[in-house]
């Protein structure tokens, strides 16, 4: 009889230990957000330029939930790459690219209303008064004028450091010296608001030692 009961609680323990550890599996930085408050970060573009030639790992953590759903090269656990001081990936790559969902708390408080003609040379414009190379600028015009063509205007709201790190915190090792992080949250429209929003203030990056640049953008549906 004793024999039956230690089998019992042995087995017991046994479902409970099980039933914990599934929780313990849980990472803090998986999606727990409903659907209904998520926004896509499309395209983000990761640009990593060390001093010298450096293995450089690096994590995207997710503070108030969400989740990455594509990437190139593969994120797996996270990044670990070889990169050369003029930004080149492991001999084959210019940027780390992913696209994530995150909670939609993103501030639409300041910003800008760009006509349809005018996209590009907003785009080259306010990108390189953020401190964003001419490559990196271009990479954007490229991928993002051809896909901004369904509206006349389009509502663009800056998103930065400030906005980004709280939903999308980037861990680099070795850490870097200076980090740029830019997302446009845009918005088509069938014309010009009559108010103007108010223009945000852009601050002067500088572009010092172990540099990280990123841009990225979420579409208003």
């Amino acid at each position: 009889m004793k024999t039956k009961n230690f089998a019992s609680i042995a087995a017991l323990l046994f479902l409970i230990g099980g039933i914990v550890l599934s929780f313990q599996s849980c990472k803090p930085d998986e999606e727990v957000v409903p659907c209904d408050t998520c926004m896509v970060a499309y395209k983000p573009n990761i640009y990593l330029y060390p001093v010298q030639k450096a293995q450089v790992k690096v994590d995207l953590l997710f503070p108030e939930g969400g989740k990455i759903i594509a990437s190139e090269p593969a994120y797996s656990l996270g990044w670990d790459v070889e990169v050369e001081p003029n930004g080149r990936i492991d001999g084959k790559y210019d940027f780390l690219f992913y696209e994530s969902r995150q909670p939609d708390r993103w501030q639409r408080s300041s910003g800008w209303v760009v006509a349809q003609a005018d996209v590009a040379r907003f785009f080259d414009e306010n990108l390189s008064s953020y401190g964003f190379s001419k490559a990196e600028t271009a990479d954007f015009i490229n991928w993002w004028s051809q896909r901004l063509k369904d509206s006349p205007y389009y509502l663009v709201y800056p998103q930065t450091n400030t906005q980004i790190d709280p939903l999308i915190r980037l861990r680099i090792f070795p850490e870097p010296d200076k980090v740029l992080r830019l997302f446009y949250l845009i918005e088509g429209v069938a014309k010009r608001p009559a108010h103007l929003l108010p223009a945000p203030a852009i601050t002067a990056f500088e572009r010092k030692g172990f540099v990280v640049a990123e841009w990225g953008v979420l579409m208003q549906e």
